[in-house]
């Protein structure tokens, strides 16, 4: 990191005092530990009175007391992306960074976000809502195999699976039932992977060059996300003019139709067959490790990882009125 201070002393102080909340109690404990620990250095090297805070292993009653004038929000997954500490925060009166309640809870929620999605005309690919009691067979036979099973209110792959043979599908849906009360079966849509970096709040909200993500094997799990140097990103991704304004077009609709703010990541898929976009999920508080995608789309438009922190704390505010 370029750790030369760009902000004044008096533009630093301006911040107040800053809470980093990361770690958490979500399946993402480890990846929020590294993200928050870079967003806090990089704080602290713009002489921002910034300090750690941890929500998994603090309490509610010790955040108030801490007194912080805004908190910028490094936690990932349930406890701190899904909507439950921002209102937390609303109640204690703290701005913070990011999207408020209900967008948070919204874009943790596969689920709910595709219904959106779709209303408004965004492609998305087909889908079916698991339950015990849901005949598998049916619905591999509605979405074609291969298909994908997931658990709609984790990140980080946890709990995914390819299922490319039928006698494959109940063993994937274990796996998710065991993280999630409801299970999310999706079209596998063949093409490549790409990420959209969203900043910004509504008419502002702008879209940041595009990632091609390319992993061993396709297989773009949390080992190659944040352990391994072998997965290959291309950013800007090589792509026709015309096809990156369409998916950073899709994108920043897809960000403001959940009514996110701040910041955020949409992952996309580009079908192989007519180059046509999809949808596939928003991340409201996405990763900030070394192996994090929108730090890299921040630099290729020449932020530093230390101006994209300061640019998102600035943005820290209470979303509701009175």
């Amino acid at each position: 990191m370029n750790a030369t201070p760009f902000l004044s002393a008096q533009e630093a102080q301006a911040f107040g005092k800053v809470g980093v909340l990361f770690g958490g109690r979500s399946a993402e404990r480890d990846v929020s530990i590294m993200s928050g620990s870079g967003v806090l250095a990089a704080l602290q090297s713009q002489g921002i009175d910034a300090h750690a805070f941890d929500p998994g292993q603090r309490s509610l009653a010790e955040l108030a007391a801490e007194k912080f004038d805004r908190v910028f929000i490094a936690l990932h997954g349930r406890f701190g992306e899904d909507g439950s500490l921002q209102g937390a925060l609303e109640l204690l009166g703290i701005p913070y960074t990011g999207s408020g309640v209900m967008a948070s809870s919204v874009g943790m929620d596969k689920i709910t976000t595709k219904i959106l999605w779709l209303a408004e005309n965004l492609p998305t690919p087909k889908y079916a809502v698991l339950n015990a009691h849901s005949d598998l067979g049916k619905v591999a036979a509605d979405l074609g195999l291969p298909l994908i099973v997931k658990p709609p209110h984790e990140g980080s792959t946890i709990g995914i699976t390819k299922v490319e043979q039928a006698d494959a599908f109940q063993a994937a849906y274990d796996i998710a039932a065991a993280l999630d009360d409801s299970v999310l079966a999706e079209e596998f849509v063949t093409g490549r992977e790409f990420t959209v970096a969203v900043l910004g709040t509504g008419v502002n909200a702008r879209a940041l060059p595009v990632v091609e993500i390319v992993a061993p094997q396709g297989n773009y799990d949390y080992q190659n996300k944040y352990f391994t140097d072998d997965t290959q990103y291309f950013c800007p991704a090589v792509l026709d003019a015309a096809i990156t304004a369409e998916m950073q077009r899709i994108a920043v609709q897809a960000y403001r139709s959940l009514g996110c703010e701040g910041w955020g990541r949409v992952d996309v898929l580009l079908r192989v067959a007519d180059n046509k976009p999809f949808l596939l999920e928003v991340n409201t508080s996405p990763g900030m490790t070394s192996h994090s995608l929108v730090p890299m789309a921040a630099r290729a438009e020449g932020i530093s990882y230390e101006q994209l922190c300061v640019e998102i704390l600035r943005s820290a505010r209470l979303k509701m009125k009175g």
